[in-house]
């Protein structure tokens, strides 16, 4: 039990900086340094961190500055501009046409003005720094029934100057529009370094200040609105197509519909929504107050089916006449992708046979009722009456006449509702599954964005669809078609190899035919992403040569020099130059991998994996999940997973001047990954950053030799059983004053820690005392090999004897296997050599028992992953001798102990008693990124528990990661975050599977509950 006993002062939390490498323009770091308050951060680490965001393009920046205020903003800027270096902001680098990478001092505003400074809500606003992400804002107003009402897929990623930035919007953009309609002021830092608040104002004030020969900007800025107004409006009313979703370009349509009355009074203008969609080209948003609005009472959604991808988008314009909130489109090869995934199959497997395409459509009503009564209509009106005609039944009766709502043909072929909450994420979640697969490619084929979100006015979507698939033929390609088809938007990734000039060249065609298309059928180049690399150069054929100049015009305005993220919107980029992958691409790892990487171009294609959307960024608090522990403690992009596979690819490929397994390159850029493998289910592409830091720390090793501390940790398996043989004298340094400090300035372990308690009497020696299995063989109705891991074994055998119990209760015939642990300490330093040496002799010895029919139980949570999981990497292909065959037989014959209970309904054939406690669940890491974390609440519950299952990252403590002092600080902050979980939780009793995560639990601060694992709890429920 936790006590509140004064803590000792924490170690020194390491030698971390996250920086490394040379640094360039020392002159410069030194005059930025003086100005802000900040950190200036020019090293070759910063910049290759910097280098790249969600799109195809990589371009190392001049340096990054983390500004801590509007001041720091300022003072960048001047000071840049004095010297004519380029200046550019970025929020969560999620961009997908490559406008937040630019070769400029890059500042990042998520880091520190990240602060949703004040809400209102009885005026529905709210007062945020341009930093802070879109889901955090949405958390802060959640209470009140508010929202901001852009939902860009990546919102708690997304940071709101980005969205403004980017005039970003979403999936219900039918019913919201873009940002730009939100943004109600804006504090901007202009090109020069002056401060200025844009919001409403009259025309006639501009006018009255307006100065185009001024020094200072704002004059000039003013006089050029007023010219855009008096002297382009007849171009706007002609190029700027009429749609609710074009970003393309400056936002000077709304910008004249403001001045025409059209949004408010006439003759007033907001000039902070001339900055939406600007992508950081005309100046820095700092702080902005947005409009929010009401959170909808209840939403409904009905899925219709058809034969075909053109039958559903004729259909589009149909829907739209029903006022959804969202119309979005799901294709063949998506549908086929989600149907490969276990969480989607079943919902896929339901429908109808020769089903090509869907459409899902949802809307916003005030009450259930109303709800259902609008999902029957659409359904009446598409799909036809139940009673032949190819319809389905609804949960209400259709509105009178509803068949006959609209003169459109029927072509959907059947329909599926969804009202209920958990149903209706199920829908959406269907309809962004194939996303993460679609980026899951190791190939050097890949699934780029440049053309991706063009808008199309919805009665033009078939024959835009007809065209573009006709180009994808044309150039040997092909791409999925998906979502926002209620307002055009269709999302397009053509399959392209940007290694081949070949291929680079077909993505120019694919792009100039495309946009020749969508000019001519009334669209825009991008209804969403932005222009950036991937479309700036396509923005004079939309709108012409006269605006184009007129872009450029207002851009020198702003910024005379043009040194705000040069090259986009109205410059010079080319699609073509800058990818992140191109014909002079090099990769050398510098090591051989010591592991399998059963994927498309091996261990490379993992490092090239990470696209970089941001996935790894999200805070617990609004994102979930596991990953990335360590980013959200220390909030350093170095220690994302993005940040982490930036690094990696830049060493292995000559970007960075170190190799992977140079000392400083551990230290800054692995060594602080807890291996928790978040990443492999958490980011949307896979990248299995935990294995790849196996593969750097071995090659490590190989190289420099591990130290004493790795070897004895790496070594614990060996090392338990002589502890165990010598307890309680082995459990001493625990009691002994100083001795903790003996220990850290011997070994490296953190002081603070206490180590393992080991038991003289083991789970084995209990077992045997007992006279092994209390259910005969010949009795038996299930054979249980109980593996005998070391934590379980030597140190929690409690945990091991209510395993039995349950076991045994439930007629399984128990035996320990005759085996030295799983060789997850090892596995977990990067001794690979010693991991595959225990994993050979674990399968020898189980394999022939499995193959008779026996099940493999693991009390430990790591070490049944090792079994289930990273054998495969250790022991399949040429890395052993051992066969596939029996690696393979032991791993799918491998359980964690409550995975077993579950998936065998054993707790279904056990006499329990009804307990009356909650329990306060924190689930493994490990068991989470395999997907196998419910089944341990699933048996609670059933077994009687109230069970609160916290969506909590790794615990922190990672194995050995929480005992090294250097991690010691980390640990703790990892910790924090589970710690404030479990206070709020407030079950009776807490329980945790992993036994590192019950020590970092045990050592929390405040009284909770002493943990225990799941297996006691439900041992303790037997009758």
């Amino acid at each position: 039990m936790a006590t509140n006993t004064p803590e000792p002062e924490p170690t020194d939390g390491g030698d971390f900086d996250y920086t490394g490498g040379s640094v360039e323009r020392p002159d410069l770091v030194d005059a930025l340094d003086a100005r802000v308050d900040g950190d200036v951060r020019f090293d070759d680490y910063s910049k290759r961190l910097y280098a790249t965001d969600a799109s195809a393009y990589e371009v190392t920046p001049i340096g990054v500055v983390i500004p801590e205020s509007t001041a720091d903003v300022a003072a960048v800027h001047e000071y840049c501009f004095a010297e004519g270096i380029p200046v550019l902001p970025r929020g969560g680098g999620t961009s997908l046409a490559g406008q937040t990478v630019n070769e400029a001092v890059v500042l990042d505003l998520t880091a520190e003005m990240d602060a949703v400074i004040e809400t209102d809500a009885d005026a529905e606003t709210a007062r945020v720094q341009a930093g802070a992400y879109v889901g955090d804002l949405n958390a802060a107003v959640e209470g009140d029934g508010l929202k901001f009402a852009p939902d860009p897929a990546w919102r708690d990623k997304s940071a709101v100057g980005g969205a403004i930035g980017n005039n970003s919007t979403g999936s219900h953009s039918l019913k919201y529009g873009k940002t730009d309609h939100y943004v109600e002021e804006a504090e901007v830092v202009l090109a020069d370094g002056t401060v200025a608040t844009f919001g409403e104002v009259a025309v006639e004030e501009l006018r009255e200040s307006a100065d185009a020969d001024s020094d200072d900007l704002l004059p000039r800025i003013h006089a050029e609105v007023v010219r855009v107004l008096d002297e382009e409006a007849d171009r706007i009313d002609e190029r700027y197509p009429e749609l609710k979703r074009n970003v393309s370009g400056y936002n000077l349509d709304r910008l004249l519909a403001e001045y025409r009355g059209e949004h408010g009074e006439a003759g007033v203008v907001n000039l902070a929504r001339l900055m939406a969609g600007s992508e950081g080209t005309l100046a820095t948003v700092t702080e902005a107050t947005v409009s929010l609005v009401e959170i909808p009472e209840t939403k409904a959604v009905a899925l219709l089916t058809y034969d075909d991808l053109l039958d559903a988008m004729e259909d589009v314009a149909a829907c739209l006449e029903h006022d959804p909130a969202a119309v979005e489109v799901m294709d063949d090869v998506l549908l086929g992708l989600a149907a490969d995934t276990p969480e989607f199959e079943d919902v896929v497997g339901m429908l109808p046979d020769g089903t090509d395409s869907a459409l899902l459509v949802e809307f916003y009503a005030d009450s259930d009722a109303e709800g259902k009564r609008k999902v029957a209509d659409l359904i009446a009106d598409r799909v036809g009456a139940a009673d032949g005609d190819g319809g389905v039944d609804t949960a209400v009766e259709p509105s009178a006449g509803a068949a006959e709502t609209t003169s459109h043909p029927r072509r959907a072929a059947h329909a599926m509702e969804a009202h209920d909450p958990e149903k209706r994420d199920r829908f959406w979640k269907m309809r962004k599954a194939g996303l993460p697969i679609l980026l899951s490619r190791t190939t050097d084929e890949k699934h780029i964005s440049f053309i991706e979100d063009c808008a199309i006015p919805p009665e033009h979507l078939p024959e835009y669809t007809r065209e573009f698939q006709e180009i994808l033929a044309d150039n040997d390609t092909f791409a999925t078609f998906y979502a926002h088809a209620g307002p055009g938007v269709l999302h397009v990734r053509p399959l392209i190899n940007t290694k081949e000039v070949d291929d680079v060249e077909a993505m120019l065609d694919i792009a100039d035919r495309v946009t020749d298309s969508v000019v001519r059928l009334g669209g825009s180049v991008s209804g969403e992403h932005g222009d950036g690399r991937a479309r700036t150069q396509w923005n004079r054929k939309l709108y012409g040569d006269d605006l184009w100049e007129a872009f450029r015009e207002l851009k020198t305005a702003f910024d005379p020099d043009w040194l705000l993220n040069p090259g986009n919107v109205c410059g010079d980029v080319d699609m073509r130059e800058n990818l992140r992958f191109d014909a002079d691409y090099e990769y050398d790892a510098g090591f051989d991998p010591a592991m399998e990487w059963a994927v498309d171009n091996g261990i490379q294609g993992m490092v090239e994996l990470c696209h970089g959307c941001g996935g790894c960024r999200g805070p617990q608090e609004t994102t979930g999940g596991v990953m990335c522990p360590t980013y959200r403690a220390a909030d350093e992009e170095i220690q994302a997973t993005r940040g982490r596979a930036n690094m990696l690819r830049g060493a292995m490929t000559g970007e960075l001047p170190d190799d992977p397994t140079d000392d400083e390159f551990v230290t800054e850029v692995m060594d602080l990954c807890v291996g928790c493998k978040g990443c492999k289910v958490d980011c949307p592409s896979g990248v299995d950053m935990a294995k790849l830091k196996a593969e750097v720390e071995h090659a490590h090793h190989e190289e420099h030799g591990a130290d004493l501390r790795t070897r004895l940790l790496g070594r614990f398996e060996s090392l338990a059983p002589l502890a165990s043989r010598f307890a309680p004298l082995s459990n001493l340094p625990n009691k002994i004053p100083g001795s903790g400090l003996i220990a850290e300035k011997a070994l490296g372990i953190a002081r603070e820690r206490d180590l393992p308690t080991f038991r003289s009497e083991t789970l084995v020696d209990w077992f045997e005392a007992r006279g092994g299995a209390g259910v005969p063989r010949e009795e038996a109705a299930r054979d249980v090999l109980l593996f005998p891991d070391v934590y379980t074994t030597y140190t929690n055998p409690g945990a091991g004897k209510a395993a039995v119990r349950v076991l045994e209760a439930a007629d399984c015939h128990v035996r320990i296997p005759d085996v030295d642990g799983s060789g997850r300490p090892p596995h977990s330093k990067g001794l690979l050599d010693v991991s595959r040496a225990t994993a050979r002799d674990v399968v020898e010895t189980l394999a022939p028992d499995v193959r008779d029919g026996w099940d493999v139980v693991v009390v430990e949570p790591s070490d049944a992953v090792m079994l289930q999981s990273d054998y495969h990497d250790l022991l399949d292909g040429d890395a052993s001798d051992v066969p596939d065959a029996d690696v393979a037989a032991v791993s799918e014959s491998a359980y964690g102990v409550m995975e077993y209970v579950d998936a065998r309904r054993l707790d279904e054939e056990l006499a329990l008693d009804a307990p009356t406690e909650s329990l306060t669940y924190h689930g493994h890491c490990h068991q989470k990124a395999t997907k196998k974390d419910h089944h341990a609440v699933g048996v609670l519950r059933r077994a009687g528990y109230g069970v609160d299952p916290l969506d909590s990252s790794c615990c922190g403590m990672a194995g050995s990661f929480g005992y090294e002092a250097e991690h010691y600080a980390m640990s703790k902050a990892i910790g924090e975050t589970l710690f404030e979980q479990v206070d709020a939780s407030g079950g009776d009793a807490l329980v945790a599977p992993g036994t590192s995560c019950r020590t970092q639990l045990e050592e929390g601060p405040g009284e909770v509950p002493e943990p225990t694992h799941p297996i006691e709890k439900l041992a303790a429920a037997l009758a």
